[in-house]
């Protein structure tokens, strides 16, 4: 195992100091030597998860397993939230759009928590496995015949493949016409890239989605969470909808980003299946980094460090999933033992349909381009550096080049050539039609849509 350079800069938890920043460029180059720092404190530290805003992070498998199997003592509601309530949080953190309340299943507790839930889950049980994989393969190969046709054998895989398949594939299981599906896509991508106004493009868009559900319903996700027997009314269905956007595509292209690079490293041993490559992913590569924030419902002791009630616990999936004293038990432990999907009330209801969009994702990539390469050994990749997802930067890889038959195009009059017959009397100009209103230009959806269609 490589040796990792050691973190530079005060230890984490130093009163002179103040609290380890669990952001920026030095954390995103190695999060691994900081949660090894973080460990050293215990099974939680003190950390700054945003500028101005602690949290308690636990970074014990152990730990983390009691508090998420414990919603008696650790709640989910963010109203809580001592900092917030009393002012100490900045109006423009970024540590609110990830924290802050909405009405869903994610951040409720008890009966509310319960209906919520259950309303997803069994909207969720009904998506076919075998259509599902479907979906996938369709969108796999048409940014794969878009990439692939557009570039001279050189692709970045992050931007052209692992960002935008899950947010196609969310669109088909959400029943989302074209121009909506545009939409939706422009802004969860926005409030990603914290682009102003992108929260409000994607809540119209999912808004006139349930609107025309409404009137005609179709079998798809959003008409099951419409109909489904727990009553939700539009703003729950509009949240829910966007807790699985944003729950499911983010760590969705994470994996399958950082599962494509780990298949194609140069240690990966040949034959392994795919499976193995998304399975190591959620165990050492969490693409959930540090999330799921709990709140005490009393004061609570964590090895001898008194918690405050309504004071912020996150969990490190990232270092619970590493944590050393794992390592003697890994092997008697399950492959699916690993706390990348959480574990506990609150565990991802849709963690079996995303495991398999990830699977079916990187081997429909090697499928189509069977030479392809990562043009940056594993080790020298770059991850994000924010705290809530661990994830590529980009990932560029180099392939033999596919020939890909042109698009269909439109039968057009043949136009006059030197060699055709030219007309007896040239005709009199014709006064000029009135403009078309422009449309707007087809989105990602849209482009998609029209593809599978042959246009």
């Amino acid at each position: 195992m490589q040796q990792r350079p050691g973190v530079q800069g005060p230890p984490p938890g130093c009163p002179a100091h103040g609290n380890f920043p669990l952001y920026g460029p030095q954390f995103g180059s190695d999060p691994d030597a900081h949660y090894e720092q973080l460990r050293a404190l215990g099974p939680s530290a003190p950390v700054d998860i945003a500028p101005e805003v602690q949290v308690e992070l636990v970074t014990s498998y152990d730990a983390a397993l009691y508090i998420l199997q414990n919603p008696a003592s650790f709640v989910r509601d963010s109203r809580r939230w001592n900092a917030l309530n009393e002012g100490r949080v900045p109006e423009d953190s970024p540590a609110l759009p990830m924290m802050g309340y909405r009405p869903n299943a994610l951040f409720s507790d008890g009966a509310a928590h319960a209906r919520l839930r259950q309303a997803v889950t069994d909207s969720l049980a009904t998506v076919n496995e075998l259509q599902l994989v479907r979906q996938t393969q369709q969108s796999a190969d048409y940014l794969i015949s878009r990439f692939s046709s557009e570039r001279l054998g050189q692709a970045e895989l992050m931007a052209d493949y692992a960002q935008p398949l899950p947010l196609l594939v969310f669109n088909d299981l959400f029943g989302c016409p074209a121009e909506i599906g545009d939409r939706v896509i422009v802004g969860i991508s926005g409030i990603f890239d914290g682009t102003p106004g992108a929260d409000q493009v994607l809540g119209e868009a999912l808004a006139e989605l349930i609107d025309l559900k409404r009137r005609r319903p179709g079998a798809d996700l959003t008409t099951r969470l419409m109909e489904h027997s727990a009553q939700l009314n539009d703003e729950e269905v509009l949240h829910q909808l966007v807790t699985l956007l944003s729950g499911g595509t983010a760590p969705l292209s994470a994996t399958i980003g950082t599962g494509s690079a780990l298949i194609l490293s140069e240690d990966w041993q040949t034959g392994l299946p795919v499976e193995d490559a998304v399975t190591q992913v959620l165990w050492n590569y969490a693409p959930i980094a540090n999330y799921a924030a709990h709140y005490p419902a009393h004061d609570v002791e964590l090895a001898g460090r008194v918690v405050r009630a309504n004071d912020p616990v996150l969990i490190s999936f990232a270092a619970a999933n590493t944590d050393p004293r794992l390592a003697e038990h890994r092997e008697q432990l399950s492959a699916k033992a690993h706390l990348a999907f959480g574990a506990g009330p609150h565990a991802c209801p849709a963690k079996d349909p995303a495991f398999l969009i990830a699977v079916t994702a990187v081997e429909s990539l090697l499928n189509r381009l069977p030479d392809i390469e990562v043009r940056v050994p594993f080790k020298d990749l770059s991850w994000i550096p924010a705290p809530w997802s661990r994830s590529l930067v980009a990932l560029p890889v180099r392939f033999t080049p596919r020939a890909v038959a042109p698009a269909p195009t439109k039968t057009q009059t043949p136009q006059a050539t030197a060699s055709s017959p030219r007309p007896a009397v040239t005709p009199a100009p014709r006064p000029a039609a009135p403009a078309a209103p422009s449309r707007p230009k087809a989105g990602l959806f849209s482009r998609f849509l029209a593809w599978t269609r042959g246009e």
